[in-house]
């Protein structure tokens, strides 16, 4: 049975009073599955006092490890093909003699990353769209073989922003955020969840300032499907996402009501 809001805010307070509670699972992803456990939720999401569900998520307090940042939805690019463009361009093979190519990068707007050791990947923010772009070298019309060749910036793939915002609005239109104080590592680990807000009203500029400021990173989690499978050598999304580390995740929201 569903627990209603209210419910669910004395359940939080009283997992607040109990102070440090050690940890259900070891990992990245274990404050996440403590705080589900005691407060009795077997999916990450709870019904609001209007019937609306609210999204439930939990993060160390002022944690910059890159495992404790938190996904804010995953979004396949819009523009067509553009998973297997991108594993066709800039995959490779884990070992070399795998069968199959993969891509696991992670991109920021401030600076090209580094892929396999060169120069890889950023985001560009334009006026309707958010670009995965690379430099490319080619020559020009009039190039001859003493002129250097010149780069230019080459988008692989993108989202539109109205995409983008209708899919942040629709996984997230209100969030149950709840923070904790941690020590200790691995099966050890312990937390105290000791502060929660309630966070709505998504700023889609916001979201657009902090992703240009390098504040939300995209990671491309492209992988492809082996020999033996009905669709061996295409590309399978393991989830491109938008995360963003625990401290800047209230930015996105310009009402915010602390509610422990």
């Amino acid at each position: 049975m569903l627990q209603t809001y209210d419910q669910l805010l004395v359940k939080l307070q009283q997992v607040g009073r109990q102070g440090w509670v050690r940890t259900h699972r070891k990992g990245p992803t274990g404050i996440g599955k403590t705080i589900e456990d005691l407060l009795g939720i077997q999916e990450n999401n709870v019904p609001g006092p209007d019937g609306e569900l609210i999204e439930l998520k939990s993060a160390r307090k002022h944690s910059t490890a890159a495992g404790s940042m938190l996904t804010l939805f995953t979004k396949s690019p819009d523009s067509r093909g553009a998973n297997s463009i991108l594993l066709d361009r800039l995959g490779y093979k884990v070992t070399p003699d795998s069968p199959t190519k993969e891509l696991h990068t992670t991109l920021n707007a401030v600076s090209y990353n580094t892929l396999r050791g060169s120069q890889g990947l950023k985001i560009a923010i334009r006026d309707s769209r958010v670009e995965v772009v690379g430099v490319t070298a080619r020559r020009t019309l009039f190039d001859d073989d003493s002129t250097p060749i010149a780069s230019r910036e080459e988008a692989y793939c993108f989202w539109s922003r109205e995409v983008l915002q209708e899919t942040f609005e629709r996984k997230l239109p209100r969030l149950l955020y709840v923070k904790a104080d941690f020590r200790g590592t691995g099966e050890n680990e312990e937390f105290w969840f000791n502060e929660a807000q309630l966070l709505e009203d998504f700023k889609f500029e916001s979201f657009i300032d902090q992703l240009r400021q390098g504040k939300i990173l995209v990671d491309i989690r492209i992988g492809q499907w082996p020999p033996g499978y009905p669709q061996a050598g295409r590309p399978h999304d393991h989830g491109t996402g938008f995360r963003v580390f625990p401290d800047n995740l209230s930015l996105c929201f310009s009402k915010r009501t602390r509610v422990l």
